[in-house]
């Protein structure tokens, strides 16, 4: 499954790269960074990451919440969404 990650930062952006750079994107076993994309501002992160299910982000998550709140929906691609929607 993919989802669309919508990251704010709490103290900013430096303290998210600074662990990042230092030790990675810590995520867990099953899940793929895919894309991002930051706002001019450096305040939020659009992310998009691939999982078996949104458990699967859980640990991930867990271990930057002390630097970002995360907004997480599972997403399809636009050729999926029109043939359910059209059916």
């Amino acid at each position: 499954m993919r989802f669309m990650v919508v990251e704010h930062y709490l103290h900013g952006a430096a303290p998210v790269y600074e662990r990042l750079r230092a030790g990675g994107r810590a995520v867990p076993d099953g899940v793929t960074f895919v894309d991002s994309w930051v706002d001019e501002s450096l305040d939020r992160c659009w992310q998009v990451m691939e999982a078996p299910d949104r458990e699967s982000l859980d640990a991930w998550t867990r271990a930057w919440s002390d630097l970002v709140d995360f907004e997480i929906t599972a997403v399809v691609p636009t050729d999926e969404a029109a043939r359910r929607a059209l059916g």
